[in-house]
């Protein structure tokens, strides 16, 4: 399992949501698994995005291709997005 952690601003996030979910099963079938989203406390048009993916070569496949790109664009994401991608090591509950 991979972690993706993706931090971008957005214009307008009902606009940028209904994108998001109109690729859902172009992120499905690139290896995704869950996702999170959550804003930036006082600033709900800086998102930070975390998903679970099914291995981090997909990972970094997915966020590297130009579909994910031009989805981004047609969203309204404003600016060069921070993308992290990491192997999971260990978890838990607590």
């Amino acid at each position: 399992m991979a972690v993706v952690i993706i931090r971008h601003r957005i214009e307008d996030f009902p606009k940028w949501k209904k994108e998001f979910d109109a690729f859902v099963e172009k992120r499905r079938a690139g290896g995704e698994k869950t996702f999170r989203i959550a804003g930036m406390m006082g600033d709900k048009n800086n998102l930070c995005l975390v998903f679970d993916w099914d291995s981090a070569a997909n990972a970094k496949r997915f966020v590297d291709s130009s579909e994910l790109a031009a989805a981004m664009k047609r969203a309204g994401v404003t600016e060069t997005p921070e993308i992290w991608i990491a192997e999971d090591l260990a978890s838990g509950r607590t």
